[in-house]
């Protein structure tokens, strides 16, 4: 299977890479380039054929050159993964311009261009995945505002890309995780279950979208929070 993965080089981003390690062609998006050879040597040590592309997702140019790339080497791409994401963690009247710029831009727009690179050569094989990672900030609203409002972004995007889509065997689904144990903060983070996700446990449903068992799944924005969305949760 050949993927590309924003956000690739660390965090959830590298847990999904590893998981399509044994026997896959994989591209690992980012901004950081030495976190980028480290997850390279990683990865062909566990089977993967590796590209490292750095990248910066909000320059559109870039990530045309970035799909260009992969295709002219690897001719064509079954999986995109859109999982660069940052945060600006500030309440509304405290945000600058530029936080939400930043936010915004890495967190959607980066997301939109990637779409729009891989696009071409989906249609063109008429097949291909595209799975947008959202966040339960999407879905229940956060008091980062412009956090939020890029993941609920991101369902839209989803869903109007899996329109967009479908007559050329595209596929396109948001996966939107709570708290995971990928940073040690979100481990203290209330959930229903009463604990943070394990990265495998997102990873698997990622997984799982991405394969051919998933093959009448589209447009739809998954949630996997340990029930924290629910409400109730003060």
């Amino acid at each position: 299977m050949r993927v590309i993965i924003t956000g690739g080089s660390r965090g959830i981003g590298l847990e999904i890479a590893k998981r399509f390690a044994n026997g896959g062609k994989i591209a690992l998006v980012d901004v950081l380039e030495d976190a980028l050879a480290g997850a390279k040597k990683t990865l062909e040590a566990m089977g993967a054929e590796v590209m490292t592309l750095p990248a910066d997702v909000r320059d559109t140019a870039r990530a045309l050159e970035v799909v260009g790339s992969v295709v002219g080497a690897w001719e064509g791409v079954d999986v995109l993964v859109n999982n660069a994401g940052i945060t600006r963690d500030k309440l509304l009247m405290r945000m600058e311009e530029e936080d939400w710029d930043a936010v915004l831009d890495v967190n959607l727009k980066g997301a939109v261009y990637f779409c729009h690179a891989v696009l071409g050569p989906m249609i063109a094989r008429k097949s291909g995945v595209v799975i947008n990672m959202g966040s339960v900030d999407g879905v229940t609203g956060s008091c980062c505002l412009d956090y939020g409002a890029a993941k609920s972004g991101m369902i839209g995007l989803t869903k109007s890309l899996a329109l967009y889509g479908a007559p050329h065997g595209i596929r396109s689904c948001c996966v939107s995780p709570g708290p995971v144990l990928t940073r040690p903060e979100m481990a203290n983070m209330k959930t229903r279950l009463g604990r943070a996700a394990e990265p495998e446990e997102i990873v698997k449903l990622i997984l799982y979208l991405s394969s051919d068992d998933a093959a009448f799944v589209t447009g739809a924005n998954y949630v996997i929070d340990g029930g924290r969305s629910i409400g109730g949760m003060a």
